[in-house]
């Protein structure tokens, strides 16, 4: 680590040579054949995505979308040989509580970006001022405008080291930690290795270490709630037919990112397949719940970054770094939404669980679906804590 490396504003300026490229390839889309009438049961139907590719190409507007996170503070610096890259929104409110958000896959900085008003400017947005929180939202390393890493061993845990020094290098000494997806794998190892420093985590969309290992008996099977035993079919039928993204990322990335670098229809087809199957409800479109401008920017980063490839490193680095979570002292809380399958009594051995919300509604992308309800349930959490 270099605690003293420099910390460079950032602005994020896409050439128009790769916006013209990206409307050429689109244009020149083979397409495949599809057996009709099989909807979405075999994966992305061909029908939606040629009509949100007809979108993508002729009416959504990544200039405009491109300057709306210009108007955020950017920068990046470099720790562990990795280039960083980061919003820091700080509150007008001295006292306010810092905080680290961090996505996981497919998602990106952009889920956030309906969170930071509420969050820094409470007051602005119905609540009070002591609600008010310092906002760092990093791209996770080999995603986005942080960048393909240079090495191999880029796992949850050496990335939560790294955002550790990140936040030193702000000059957070205490400060909360909340992520979904990876980033519920980030958050609790953030604090892990930065336990003195983490005041508590705050997780949704989290799976292991939040979630039973292997099949369950009758008996305890007998004694869960409704809702409970809803979460484990739900996990049951992602292991068995829902997950083989995972498998393919946790084993031959590579092979997978010569088409995710090559073809956008295919990058796009790769993301927004999780992005219908995860919101809420999972019987509709993701329109339904997710803004499709916003969907799209979110893979806008991940084509124009080139990291469709180096993201999907972090699957594999996770099932083969010989990590796995250890018991956590530091306060934990869970949001559970509606799509999610983390259940407490399985939370508990591993986790210092000081808060849990059950909600009916919202999604994995919850930044995204519920943001409203998500900035509540942190302020509950840090709350709680005080």
């Amino acid at each position: 680590m270099t605690p003293t490396a420099e910390i460079t504003p950032f602005q994020i300026d896409i050439p128009q040579s790769a916006l013209d490229d990206l409307h050429d390839r689109l244009t020149r889309t083979r397409w495949p054949s599809q057996i009709a009438g099989l909807g979405w049961s075999r994966g992305v139907e061909q029908s939606y995505l040629q009509e949100l590719v007809e979108y993508w190409q002729h009416r959504y507007d990544w200039r405009a979308q491109e300057a709306e996170l210009n108007n955020l503070p950017q920068f990046t610096t470099v720790i562990d040989g990795a280039n960083i890259h980061f919003l820091h929104i700080r509150s007008a409110h001295a006292d306010a509580t810092p905080l680290i958000l961090t996505h996981g896959w497919p998602g990106s900085i952009v889920e956030f970006l309906g969170l930071i008003g509420p969050l820094t400017d409470p007051v602005a947005y119905g609540g009070e001022a002591a609600d008010a929180f310092h906002v760092v939202v990093p791209s996770i390393p080999g995603f986005g405008f942080s960048g393909p890493v240079g090495e191999a061993g880029w796992d949850s845990y050496r990335i939560a080291t790294a955002f550790a020094e990140l936040m030193s290098q702000l000059g957070y000494d205490r400060y909360l930690a909340q992520g979904g997806d990876f980033g519920a794998f980030i958050a609790p190892d953030l604090g892990r290795v930065a336990a003195d420093h983490v005041i508590g985590v705050h997780v949704n969309a989290a799976t292991m270490g939040f979630v039973p290992f292997g099949e369950l008996d009758e008996d305890t099977m007998a004694g869960l709630t409704d809702t409970e035993k809803a979460r484990v079919a739900r996990l049951g039928a992602y292991m068995s037919d829902g997950n083989g993204y995972f498998q393919i990322q946790a084993t031959r990335p590579n092979t997978l990112g010569f088409a995710l670098t090559d073809s956008p229809v295919g990058q796009l087809a790769w993301i927004v397949e999780k992005f219908k199957e995860w919101s809420h409800p999972s019987s509709e479109l993701p329109e339904h719940s997710i803004d499709r401008d916003r969907m799209l920017t979110n893979v806008m980063i991940y084509w124009l970054t080139r990291t469709g490839a180096s993201s999907a490193q972090l699957y594999y680095e996770s099932m083969h770094s010989g990590r796995w979570p250890t018991p956590s002292s530091v306060p934990t809380g869970v949001a559970a939404f509606a799509e999610d399958v983390s259940i407490r009594r399985f939370s508990e051995p591993g986790n210092n669980i000081v808060h849990w919300t059950d909600f009916n509604e919202g999604g994995h992308f919850a930044a995204l679906e519920k943001p409203g309800l998500l900035v509540a349930d942190l302020r509950r959490f840090r709350n709680a804590l005080r």
